[in-house]
């Protein structure tokens, strides 16, 4: 019996550093809105829209000893769009842009990710939008981690890229050349699961 025992303790001993490098699962924390899916485009080459989807979820998985091991999964709800003024919004969604009665929804599924070793690091996926796929380099930056005062654990992040709206079928011809591309920002709490 004491033989048993001896062995199944040193069994789960054994097994404790392989759970340790597994990375922790977190959801964003759309619910306390502590998550935010941004854009910014020129408008005509003389000022800026900036806007957000207001609907979305996730989840990411974060290990800081095995950064590579880091993923995330994020789906956006595209008719959540919100760029402050209802009649571009309507603008926007329509078959002249996103086409959000096709296209409901746009989602992001990470590949890789490379640490430069500060904290940040580029983070490969595949973004889906507008019935398009294509795979995206997102800089990101590590924004802090830690308890909170309920008890859970949190991890946030931000990071931004370009898109090209016309690798997503999305067709801005007839608009001046700075309004090709969109400026995508999102920055998002996790809590660990």
């Amino acid at each position: 019996m004491l033989k048993k025992t001896a062995v199944a303790a040193l069994a789960s001993v054994a097994l404790v550093p392989m759970s340790q490098a597994m990375a922790d699962d977190y959801v964003i924390d759309t619910e306390g809105q502590h998550a935010f899916v941004q854009f910014k485009i020129s408008h005509l080459g003389m000022s800026y829209i900036l806007g957000s989807f207001r609907e979305f979820s996730g989840e990411f998985s974060y290990d800081p000893e095995d950064l590579s091991a880091s993923s995330v999964n994020v789906e956006v709800d595209v008719a959540s769009l919100d760029s402050n003024h209802a009649e571009r919004d309507k603008h926007i969604l329509s078959d002249d842009f996103l086409n959000a009665e096709e296209y409901p929804t746009a989602t992001f599924t990470s590949t890789g990710f490379e640490s430069d070793g500060d904290k940040s690091g580029t983070l490969t996926g595949e973004l889906t939008l507008h019935g398009e796929t294509q795979e995206i380099e997102m800089p990101v930056t590590l924004l802090g981690e830690g308890e909170d005062p309920w008890g859970n654990y949190r991890a946030g992040f931000e990071g931004s890229t370009t898109l090209v709206l016309s690798d997503y079928g999305i067709d801005m011809s007839d608009f001046p050349e700075p309004m090709h591309e969109l400026e995508l920002y999102v920055t998002f709490e996790g809590i660990r699961q």
